[in-house]
This record gives structure tokens, C-alpha cells and sequence, in this order.
């Protein structure tokens, strides 16, 4: 089933429940599918594309919630969170820190990668065989701490 179906199914059903957190959460999908369709390519948004999409949407919400969180405003933040965990319902289930090490320690040794120079060259690799299933920033962290030791 196609997120965009999964979205107006599940907005259906946010909507006989009164469910403002995760209308405005469904709301906002929709639009970012709708405005990357019409962006002028004329091609069906891929799978990558929806978890693409979706990604960026709580990438924003996270970071709004932060930014909230240090400004000491926890009425803005916590909205943003809850919006957060409708949103992650529609990408795949995220991998632990010891998952990704794996694959990062894999990576580095099939590519011969030998320190902070071949960061780039990791982080490629390994944030196309996990996309959807762990955070750029975690992957980051991940890959900095095993190439500078």
C-alpha cells in the first residue's frame, strides 16, 4: 500500500477520533507527498522518496522540539514530539546504536577506510544501506568515533 493511501486511511480514522496531534501530523505528510509530486519531475514518488519525506518532517519536529526544550518552553515542545511519534509510524523500524556499529565497522573495513579523510566516503556507503532505518546524526557519530581510533 502507498504511504499517500496510508495517510488518508489513517486520517479517516484521526478524524472520527478527533485527533488533532495526529491530523496536523497526517496533514503534513500529505502535503510533503503532494508537493514533491507536483515539483515538475511527472514520476510517482518512489519508496525511498516517501521515507525520504517523511524523514525530513521529523527531522524538523525534532529539531523544533529542541530548540523549544532549551528556550524552556516545554508547551511548544511537547507537541512537536507527539507529532514526532505519529509521523515515525511511517517509516521502518529504527536500528539500535550496536546494529549500526556493525554495519559501520563493516563498511570500514571492506572499504579499507583508515581514518578521519575517508569520513565521507563511509558515511556514503553506510547511510545508503540503512536509509529509513537510522538517523544521520547517529550514523555520524557512529562512523567519526570508529575512524579516529
Amino acid at each position: 500500500m502507498s504511504l499517500q493511501k496510508q495517510v488518508m486511511d489513517e486520517m479517516k480514522l484521526a478524524m472520527k477520533a478527533k485527533d488533532t496531534v495526529a491530523l496536523e501530523s497526517l496533514r503534513a505528510i500529505k502535503s510533503a507527498i503532494l508537493l514533491a509530486q507536483t515539483s515538475g519531475s511527472g514520476e510517482e514518488l518512489s519508496e525511498e522518496d516517501e521515507i525520504q519525506l517523511v524523514q525530513k518532517l521529523v527531522k524538523q519536529r525534532k529539531d523544533s522540539a529542541s530548540i523549544f526544550k532549551e528556550q524552556g518552553r516545554d508547551d511548544l515542545a511537547d507537541p512537536e514530539l507527539a507529532q514526532v511519534a505519529v509521523l515515525e509510524k511511517f517509516l521502518p523500524e529504527q536500528l539500535t546504536a550496536e546494529e549500526i556499529e556493525k554495519v559501520v565497522v563493516q563498511t570500514i573495513a571492506a572499504t579499507g577506510a583508515s581514518g578521519m579523510q575517508d569520513m565521507g566516503k563511509v558515511m556514503g556507503m553506510v547511510s545508503k544501506e540503512l536509509a529509513g532505518q537510522a538517523d544521520g546524526k547517529t550514523i555520524s557519530g557512529i562512523v567519526r568515533a570508529k575512524l579516529s581510533s
